[in-house]
């Protein structure tokens, strides 16, 4: 606070001013005798009532005693004059033997001298302490006119920073039913959460002295956006009382770094549910992200994992499964779900899961994220075992398995098939086929043996999943061309399939006589919208032997470098 005048208690004239003038109030400096303000933090902050104080008692370690004769320092003082000292010399204490101390020890018994005239029990007797007239940096605003109630006072805070360049702010804000901006998120390493000015929950009076009352968020964001220089906020906090302490020496656990496969692809700017479009981040199936925070039920923060700086906004996983239902629920036109809670004024449900919507969640497989983990190069502990070969029938996934297995067949190994049909005179058991009763099969499919199985012709065929694992046991990965349902089985720890999706050809590329090639472009772009979440990668088929060798270098890679694996299939 600036007080304006003598201070309290003292006469005009008599205060003691900065400036070098030889005597009380005859200075030209700014002192209370000058009637000029003087601008007071913290403890400084003297107010003085009543007589001079005589000079209290002084442990000098000095000379070993309790007291002290005089203390010769600049300007005048609250005794009288004082001698001047020039600012090269060192400040000297004399005590009552006779010995003198000089330079820093003088300064600190001078410093305990001060100290003990104001604060010490006897001068708390005849002056109060200060109270300091910004608490918390802020200001008292009384709403009740009432100061003695400290639950009526408003802690105003004024937060000032500099923007001078383009980089989003990192907050987005909320307008509440009153009219009041509250902040409402602060994105993980943004420019507000560098600096560590605002928290969730702040309410927003002022920004550079224009009041955000009623104003939309829009707006606001537009303000925000094209500030520069000097920012200043003025802010009520969120807190009631003064933050906790930071614990400097206490030792904290690492930071669990959370990863996941992204399931769907999202564009922030076509999401008419985020908060701010410009606070989202884009992605792709496949996408590797970090989960930076999940405090909001409904959007998380992430970054990608090949980028560093502020994160971005990604719908919740409950988001968007509530999403999904909606859209199927819309496009079935069986059930009408309720999906208030993703308008724009985001209100809450209470109960999302009711009856009437579990139906429309049965029937969807829904997929979102992944959590996912890194495995290094030449980890023991981990290794592919399956590849497994996915697409539309008719692509050429038979072509290429038989290829690789008779140009590696110390590598590769598929798994032999069972049958319930009689063997011809010229097969033999274990060769091309498993021959097995039909009693016999049904009850290995009760006990949940199989990896998949059909019947053509009267007759029972099927994948077991022992034959699998013999292949992985002699050291050899195994192939599979199965149904993409079988996917459930085979993504485990167990299997630990890298999966391939062979596209059908451009259709531009090839003379399509027949239609065939139309059919099975169409049943292409089935397979990968209905399970592309779960392909490690996709090659179009334009040409097998391109195909074959693409498919070859890809296996190499998986062996020599880092991968991205399901975090269930190491923990």
């Amino acid at each position: 606070m600036c007080h304006h005048g003598p201070g309290p208690g003292l006469p005009p004239g008599s205060g003691p001013g900065p400036g070098p003038g030889p005597g009380p109030g005859q200075g030209p400096g700014p002192g209370p005798g000058s009637g000029m303000g003087t601008l007071v933090h913290g403890p400084s902050q003297l107010s003085l009532h009543g007589p001079p104080l005589p000079p209290p008692p002084l442990c000098n370690p000095c000379s070993n005693t309790n007291s002290f004769n005089s203390v010769p320092l600049p300007g005048p003082s609250r005794w009288g004059p004082r001698t001047s000292c020039p600012v090269h010399s060192p400040f000297r204490i004399r005590v009552p033997n006779g010995s003198i101390c000089s330079g820093h020890q003088a300064l600190l018994h001078t410093h305990d001298v001060v100290a003990r005239e104001v604060y010490g029990e006897e001068a708390l007797r005849v002056t109060p302490p200060p109270i300091a007239p910004y608490l918390n940096g802020g200001n008292d605003e009384i709403d009740n006119g009432d100061a003695g109630e400290l639950q009526h006072v408003t802690r105003v805070r004024l937060v000032q920073f500099q923007k001078n360049t383009d980089e989003p702010m990192g907050i987005t804000l909320k307008m509440t039913e009153d009219g009041r901006c509250i902040v409402a998120r602060i994105m993980h390493g943004g420019m507000i959460h560098r600096q560590a000015t605002l928290h969730v929950g702040d309410e927003i009076r002022e920004i550079n002295g224009q009041p955000v009352q009623h104003q939309t968020v829009s707006q606001l964001q537009r303000l925000l956006r094209d500030a520069r220089g000097s920012v200043t906020f003025k802010i009520v906090p969120s807190y009631r009382s003064a933050p906790p302490p930071v614990e400097l020496f206490r030792i904290r656990p690492a930071p669990v770094l959370i990863f996941v496969r992204a399931q769907f692809d999202y564009d922030p700017l076509d999401d008419e549910l985020i908060p701010c479009a410009q606070a989202g981040i884009a992605f792709r199936v496949g996408d590797i992200l970090q989960i930076i925070s999940k405090d909001d039920h409904h959007w998380w923060q992430a970054r990608h994992d090949t980028a560093g700086g502020s994160a971005g906004l990604i719908p919740s996983p409950e988001l968007q499964e509530w999403r999904i239902a909606c859209q199927s629920a819309d496009k079935s036109h069986k059930e009408q779900v309720n999906c208030s809670i993703f308008s724009r004024k985001k209100k809450q449900c209470r109960d999302k899961y009711l009856a009437k919507h579990n139906a429309v969640f049965d029937q969807l497989d829904l997929v979102t994220y992944e959590e996912v983990v890194k495995v290094p190069i030449g980890d023991p502990a981990f290794q592919r075992r399956t590849l497994v070969l996915l697409g539309a029938h008719g692509v050429g996934r038979r072509h290429i398995k038989n290829t690789l297995i008779a140009k590696y067949p110390d590598k590769y190994a598929y798994p032999i098939p069972h049958t319930t049909r009689p063997p011809r005179p010229d097969e033999e058991n274990g060769r091309s086929y498993y021959f097995i009763s039909h009693d016999e099969m049904m009850a290995d499919i009760s006990a949940n043996e199989y990896l998949e199985y059909g019947t053509h012709e009267d007759a029972m065929y099927g994948t077991k999943l022992e034959t699998i694992r013999r292949i992985h046991a002699d050291g050899k990965m195994a192939i599979l061309d199965v149904e993409p349902q079988a996917l459930k089985i085979l993504r485990t720890a167990e299997f630990t399939p890298y999966v391939v999706f062979i596209a059908a050809p451009l259709l531009q590329n090839i003379a399509d006589y027949d239609g065939s090639l139309e059919r099975l472009a169409k049943e292409s772009d089935m397979l990968r919208q209905a399970y592309g979440h779960f392909f490690d990668l996709t090659i179009v088929n334009n040409d097998i032997g391109e195909t074959i060798a693409t498919l070859e270098n890809a296996i190499d890679k998986v062996h020599s470098t880092a991968q991205w694996v399901p975090v269930s299939w190491l923990y």
